[in-house]
């Protein structure tokens, strides 16, 4: 027997175990999101993918599809809390577009851009975090850090190494690295790990490969967010059929 709910008025059929978020890509809706990613468990950090189901908000990348259930996402309440929500990502960190390596193949940049954002609106906070650039080959800047935890969750599902983990609570959390004495160097990252290149921002960078994209053709340049994260999905259930 087929199972379904709604997503904005619109019939999408899910499969068991599927969270809302899953069955939303799998029929090309598209949820604004910067922490899930389809291989690892889903985690609820960002909060952008944040709908009302049933008349109560709930992270759609943790809440199960249920049959019957009436979703709404894009509606102007939720996309204006999660613009505010972006606003504020780039206020607490150090995100100079124009000048980084990751503009147009930044997540967070590309979730911006869809959402209509044109200003940071609140005060900047310029916070000073440490660089680590102790790896030989992997470069750590906690400037760009936004707490998504991709990198924590790849490292110890996907990588099985532990390498990343959130210290700290509130305006004081950030992101350390587990090795004796808090360095990359000292940890077994290594340039391959699905750590090293999950962030969606530019916090973790891979040495000497700045700019072999030029601007104008990288990822974000060439299709909006909704396209890439859509595709991913079809790339990820090819993959997995394959398997």
């Amino acid at each position: 027997m087929s199972q379904s709910i709604l997503i904005d008025g619109i019939e999408v059929p899910f499969k068991s175990n599927q969270t809302i978020m899953d069955a939303a890509l799998a029929a090309n809706i598209y949820i604004p999101h910067l922490c899930h990613n389809p291989c690892i468990k889903p985690h609820g950090s960002c909060k952008l993918c944040t709908v009302e189901v049933n008349g109560h908000t709930t992270s759609s990348c943790t809440t199960k599809a249920e049959d019957g259930q009436k979703v709404i996402n894009n509606s102007e309440k939720l996309n204006k809390a999660r613009l505010t929500i972006t606003q504020m990502l780039f206020i607490e960190g150090n995100h100079l577009c124009p000048t980084c390596e990751k503009t147009g193949n930044c997540t967070l940049q590309a979730v911006a851009y869809h959402l209509g954002m044109l200003d940071g609106h609140f005060p900047q906070f310029y916070p000073k975090r440490e660089v680590d650039a102790s790896h030989p080959s992997i470069m750590l800047d906690r400037d760009r850090c936004i707490l998504c935890e991709l990198c924590v969750r790849a490292s110890r599902e996907f990588d099985k190494k532990d390498v990343f983990a959130i210290a700290g609570r509130g305006d004081n959390a950030h992101l350390i690295v587990n090795s004796p004495s808090g360095k990359l160097r000292d940890s077994d990252i290594e340039q391959n790990d699905l750590a090293a290149h999950i962030c969606p921002v530019g916090a973790i960078l891979i040495k000497e490969r700045g700019y072999e994209i030029p601007i104008g053709c990288r990822t974000f340049d060439l299709r909006s967010v909704t396209e890439i994260d859509l595709g991913d999905v079809k790339l990820s259930e090819k993959s997995s059929h394959h398997e």
